[in-house]
């Protein structure tokens, strides 16, 4: 069955398409929720519009995403945690406790699920860690723990 998307769903595609899924999926799943619509021929003049709305909403995105990259590279995050005498921290530095200090420092809230770093920071000194702020775009910035 051909529907037009009126909503993102992931796995299937973005706003504005219009794609084949299975029957039940659109009965019972798209249609009900309002993330769809039932496609006919003179859709195609409704998707176009939608389409290009979703590629200008992006692209205003996108350059935001690419401005706050600069922003948080440029800066020094700074995460103070307490540390025992060797240096090792009592717990550990977590996304959380970095989107905290990046809103500190340059008052640019993130979600905490943007950072991504292999595992919590738990040394005091300084980490390299990275923040997907859009689809193609990622600041890596440095971050320094340091003992309270």
């Amino acid at each position: 069955m051909k529907v037009l998307l009126r909503t993102d769903v992931k796995g299937v595609g973005r706003r504005g398409d219009i794609v084949e899924v299975k029957k039940g999926y659109a009965r019972n799943f798209l249609l009900p929720n309002g993330s769809a619509l039932e496609a006919n021929a003179s859709m195609e003049l409704q998707a176009a519009s939608m389409r290009k709305a979703r590629d200008l909403r992006d692209a205003a995105s996108r350059t935001a995403a690419e401005l706050q990259a600069k922003t948080i590279e440029a800066a020094s995050i700074v995460v103070a945690a307490r540390a025992g005498t060797n240096g090792r921290l009592f717990g550990s530095v977590t996304e959380a406790d970095i989107v905290n200090a990046i809103r500190t420092a340059t008052t640019i809230s993130l979600d905490r699920h943007a950072i991504k770093m292999d595992e919590h920071l738990k040394e005091v000194g300084t980490a390299s860690v990275s923040a997907v702020l859009f689809d193609g775009v990622t600041a890596t910035f440095n971050v320094e723990v340091v003992a309270k």
